[in-house]
């Protein structure tokens, strides 16, 4: 080989170097177990054995409103929300929040330092406008300086969140798998699915575990959704039998089998030969549960499709579990003001401890 090819074949292996060296370096990867930091304030009061508690888990599609939300993921033209949007969107969903007052509130889709919500930290605002929750934790799950897509192009950033008005300890970030049918490149780039698992020491009783998490979306033909269910299903199963647990989130997946045959327009996005969630929702407590999304669908439904100009809900894939331990007193999906500011409906629970 000549000076001049080999000269060449040094270059490019430089710039090929440089450039995955940059792509990583540029991009998040968690451990697939890591501790995550706390805050509590001193005035944080501690959990009592008996207690009822109020939970709210909610999807806040990153405050971009549920109106002119038709996004590219969905195959649809809407820009990303304008800075004044997002700043009203974050206003209004503090304030929802603060007029249902759960103890716990378990957000997903919250943004920080992400170029399609003005670099705007919607953890810290929701902070400013909510100070009766003392207690926060967060982990992200999907984090890049910037992301090539032609309709992002830039920086990204969003987070799991737990508000609370009770004393949280420890808490972990549990890794989920990536999308299995992502090539190399296209999972450096993707959200890095996750459970933010927080105990919560209760006085006279074992600690509360609360997990918060976010399964995929736009896996189908994949493996993918099996394989984060018995995910979160193992961890459940790590658990000692004791231990009260509540885990809660947008799981991206049907209730049922009849759920998925009710409606043709929703079959091309789920699995055909079955709903993935069956292990979990079979198996434990859960809001909705199995018997109420049988006996009352639409009244389960948390997720109205930006497609449709009306916003309607067409589908339940929010859910609360919890464990068998614990006494479910109330629950339902909320609509109202909540209607208006994500696409995903919030789920309110009450459990005694």
């Amino acid at each position: 080989m000549n000076k001049p090819a080999k000269a060449l074949i040094a270059t490019l292996l430089a710039t090929l170097t440089a450039v995955v060296g940059a792509v990583y370096l540029s991009t998040y990867h968690p451990a697939a177990v890591e501790a995550v930091p706390v805050h509590n304030s001193d005035r944080t009061p501690v959990l009592r054995a008996g207690q009822t508690l109020r939970i709210l888990s909610w999807n806040v599609q990153f405050m971009a409103g549920n109106s002119n939300n038709h996004f590219f993921y969905d195959d649809g033209p809407d820009p990303w929300p304008d800075a004044e949007t997002v700043a009203e969107v974050t206003q209004r969903v503090a304030a929802f929040i603060a007029e249902q007052d759960p103890d716990l509130v378990l957000l997903q889709e919250v943004d920080d330092l992400a170029a399609r919500t003005h670099m705007q930290d919607q953890s810290d605002a929701l902070l400013s406008y909510l100070p009766q929750y003392s207690a926060h934790v967060e982990t992200f799950y999907w984090k890049a300086a910037y992301v090539p897509h032609p309709s992002i192009r830039g920086r990204v950033g969003m987070k799991l969140l737990v508000l609370s008005k009770y004393r949280l300890g420890a808490a972990t970030r549990h890794a989920l798998s990536p999308i299995t049918s992502d090539d190399i490149l296209t999972r450096q780039f993707n959200l890095k699915r996750a459970m933010l698992e927080v105990h919560m020491p209760v006085d006279g009783a074992q600690d509360l575990v609360l997990i918060n998490t976010h399964l995929s979306a736009f896996a189908q033909g994949s493996d993918t959704m099996l394989r984060q269910i018995a995910e979160v299903r193992e961890r459940l199963e790590d658990l000692t039998v004791e231990t009260p647990w509540v885990l809660a989130g947008d799981f991206n997946l049907l209730p049922s089998e009849e759920a998925l045959l009710a409606k043709a327009e929703l079959r091309s996005h789920y699995n055909p030969q079955g709903t993935e969630l069956q292990p979990l929702i079979s198996r434990y407590p859960s809001l909705p549960a199995l018997t109420d999304t049988q006996a009352d669908p639409e009244r389960w439904y948390t997720y109205m499709p930006p497609s449709d100009p009306q916003r309607r809900p067409d589908r339940t894939i929010d859910y609360i579990f919890h464990s068998p331990r614990i006494e479910r007193i109330d629950g339902r999906v909320l609509g109202g003001e909540a209607r208006r500011l994500s696409d995903h409906l919030p789920l309110l629970i009450e459990l005694k401890l």
